[in-house]
């Protein structure tokens, strides 16, 4: 028995330390965009961080194994030694929260999954040899940093140069911002539901089809079109506004809707990252029961989980907001609207196609489609060139780290 105690002492620390790194990175880049664009103030991305991120992590996110069981290796091999297989947990739980922390600390947005997907690599290889590896999956892993930020980056570009050539650089952009942004909003409504229905609450035990989710989002983007225009009815021109700057009027009415992109994407990321990221820590609970092959999560695990992202973010998370917000290019309330929106679209459709993706790469893809818009110019490639090179680590990293701190627990605890 208190074997068992020290174990899962351990693994609640170094789970809490996990999911404060990643409230200090994953969460943080999320909320970026809305902070760099000055649409939210830091308080306020933590509280809506808080609130989305923990209603994904506790009500959405029932199969917090799904980083460990996507076939990265055979955890079936272990039933038979459950202590190799705590120590690797524990171990790759440790790397990644260390690997995430460092980042944070130099302000390179990397990703959780990857992190900890790295880190089951290298204990594996380091317990079964190389061929315990599928490398068919870590293959494709590898392509999806090349793809998803590529996606995201079009789409962004695309969205934010219909901004421009309906609104933006027109000779009315304030009344022209009144009459298409209701329709950005049915597309805002439509990814919202999507984000919910498809990656949000598909563990949930609600059985929708992938066409009873197209519906019910048309009808949630509806609802928020109407709600939309009456919100608009409110927001009036000011000119002593446009004095210093053309579009601080225009600006204030995406600083509104850049409100929901941030809900939807901190639900989304909460529900999927935040708590597959947890995994470790469910399946050292669940061996120390007894039910080494249990998919079960206990709520106590989401709650930790989600308490530790908000503390990283609210502690730590102000570096990597920085990065996200204002060192890769210049934000406006637009401009973020564009590349969240982009984010969101593009997690949702790479979902339904299958494409493993990482919601950081996605949305800093999505900040250089905003960039290239108004031109090379305003991107910092200095920045671009160390995050894509935090990026390639990431995977080796979590590896070596893992393998490092298997040995150390091992002979400890062993």
């Amino acid at each position: 028995m208190e074997y068992q105690t020290i174990i899962l002492t351990l693994a609640c620390v170094f789970g809490f330390l996990m999911a404060y790194g990643i409230g200090a990175n994953d969460v943080a880049n999320a909320m970026g965009t809305s902070v760099g664009s000055k649409t939210l103030t830091l308080k306020q991305a933590i509280v809506i961080a808080a609130v989305f991120e923990c209603c994904g992590a506790i009500l959405a996110g029932s199969e917090v194994t799904g980083t460990i069981s996507h076939g990265i290796t055979d955890m079936s091999v272990y039933i038979r030694y459950p202590n190799i297989l705590i120590y690797g947990m524990l171990a790759a739980l440790l790397s990644s929260a260390v690997w995430l922390i460092f980042a944070s600390y130099f302000g390179f947005p990397v990703s959780t999954t990857h992190t900890i997907i790295g880190a089951i690599v290298g204990f594996a290889i380091y317990n079964n040899g190389v061929d315990a590896v599928n490398w068919i999956k870590i293959g494709s892993i590898v392509s999806s940093w090349i793809i998803s930020p590529l996606i995201g980056g079009l789409v962004s570009f695309l969205i934010f140069k219909s901004l421009q050539k309906f609104i933006l650089q027109t000779d009315k952009p304030f009344d022209n911002a009144k009459k298409y942004v209701p329709f950005y909003v049915l597309i805002v409504g439509f990814i919202i539901g999507m984000v919910i229905l498809v990656k949000g609450l598909k563990h949930v035990d609600i059985d929708l089809n992938f066409y009873e989710s197209i519906l019910l989002s048309l009808l949630f983007g509806l609802c928020l079109t109407l709600f939309s225009k009456l919100m608009l009815r409110k927001v009036k021109r000011i000119k002593e506004d446009d004095a210093k700057f053309h579009y601080t009027n225009v600006e204030k009415i995406f600083g509104v809707m850049m409100i929901f992109t941030a809900c939807s994407m901190a639900f989304a990321h909460g529900s999927n990252d935040v708590a597959n990221a947890v995994g470790p820590l469910a399946a050292i609970s669940n061996i120390i029961n007894g039910n080494i092959a249990s998919d079960a999560v206990p709520s106590w695990v989401l709650i930790l989980g989600g308490i530790g992202i908000v503390v990283g973010l609210s502690t730590y998370g102000y570096k990597v907001i920085y990065t996200i917000g204002q060192n890769i290019t210049e934000l406006t309330p637009s401009r973020g609207f564009a590349a969240e929106l982009s984010a969101a679209s593009t997690v949702v459709i790479s979902s339904g196609f299958g494409m493993p993706v990482s919601t950081t790469h996605v949305l800093v893809g999505a900040i250089l489609g905003v960039g290239f818009a108004r031109g090379i110019g305003a991107l910092n490639r200095g920045v671009i060139n160390k995050i894509f090179m935090s990026w390639v680590v990431t995977l080796p990293a979590g590896a070596i780290l893992a393998i490092i701190f298997f040995v150390i627990l091992k002979s400890i605890l062993g």
